[in-house]
């Protein structure tokens, strides 16, 4: 329980929580009491307010629940930060996947610093994870769909190191190879013809840096550069990201895992199933995972539509192709039964 927020004993079908600032109680609730209402929704309880106190009515265990997704709002609240729906959603999917994450076991996620004025969270127990795989591991391989926050985490985790001066530089790299498309074919100079492939990563960089990112890339301190040039270097002190690595093969994987310098962490992310190379199979990044498996200091998280962070409905599209896969791969191996 948050020490700014306690519990009075109610009737068995109520809880309440008190808190002392009923100007954060206001954007906890949220514009026209949205966030009370996602609540609601979500974990089948009612809630009331009443000066500086929240009622909460429902079924004990979605009380408990709730109670838990309040207390972790607040708290952010009164870090300074935000607490809007997305935020809300996050903290109810912590709620939702068990004792494990209720108060006092760890609940919700700590915040990653990175820059003066922006923290970055995990928003799923899979990001949690995955974030700590990071802490602990040189290379960490992230795997999943789209939409699960493998670069934006590792864009924003390397912005904390970069924050904190535990690296001198963050690099984020990608293959120029996506759609059928090759670079002599397109129009503009290098820098044109590149910019588009990197994209999301400038996304993802001015998303958790803010204007500062303008500058560190002005300096050098942030470079974001196709694969085919990470060749002939040695990274040290750095933190490395390959992003789309479904599109390496298995030369280029093993060109830039051997980029690693002295005090250098790597994050490698992808998704085999939407690789652009010939046949569809992402050959780099598979035979990676395969032969680094066990090996000392590489780690994989693995991601699933429950972690989607984008749209409600990206979930339900991956969760819809998934089970068009598993059909499909089933008749496939009927068919060869039958032959």
């Amino acid at each position: 329980m948050s020490a700014n927020a306690k519990k009075t004993a109610l009737p068995r079908e109520q809880m309440t929580l008190e808190f002392p600032d009923n100007g954060l109680l206001s954007a906890l609730a949220g514009a026209h009491q949205k966030n009370f209402a996602r609540l609601e929704q979500k974990l089948g309880i009612k809630i009331a307010t009443r000066g500086n106190l929240v009622a909460m009515e429902g079924p004990g265990e979605a009380r408990r629940r709730g109670a838990a997704v309040l207390r972790a709002l607040y708290a952010r609240l009164e870090s300074g930060e935000a607490a809007n729906l997305s935020d809300v959603d996050a903290e109810i999917h912590f709620a939702l996947e068990g004792p494990a994450n209720m108060p006092g076991s760890g609940f919700g996620s700590p915040a990653v610093k990175t820059w003066a004025s922006r923290t970055t969270r995990a928003r799923t127990p899979g990001q949690l994870a995955y974030l700590d795989l990071m802490r602990t591991h040189p290379l960490v391989f992230a795997i999943g769909p789209a939409g699960t926050g493998k670069t934006y985490l590792a864009a924003a985790y390397g912005a904390h190191l970069l924050y904190e001066k535990r690296v001198e530089r963050l690099i984020l790299s990608r293959p120029a190879l996506e759609a059928g498309e090759r670079l002599g074919f397109l129009p503009g100079d290098l820098k044109e013809k590149i910019d588009p492939y990197l994209r999301p990563l400038y996304d993802a960089l001015f998303d958790v840096m803010g204007e500062q990112c303008l500058k560190l890339m002005e300096q050098g301190t942030i470079e974001v550069a196709p694969l085919a040039f990470m060749r002939g270097r040695t990274l040290a002190r750095a933190f490395v990201i390959l992003d789309e690595a479904q599109n390496t093969t298995t030369a280029q994987m093993k060109m830039f895992l051997t980029r690693l310098g002295e005090d250098s962490r790597m994050v490698v992310t992808g998704d085999p199933s939407q690789s652009d190379l010939p046949g569809g199979l992402a050959v780099g990044l598979n035979e990676a995972l395969d032969i680094l498996h066990g090996v000392e200091g590489a780690a994989m998280a693995r991601f699933s539509e429950k972690d989607v962070v984008r749209h409600a409905l990206v979930t339900r599209i991956i969760a819809a192709y998934n089970t068009a896969d598993g059909h499909r791969e089933h008749n496939v191996r009927r068919h060869k039964d039958q032959a």
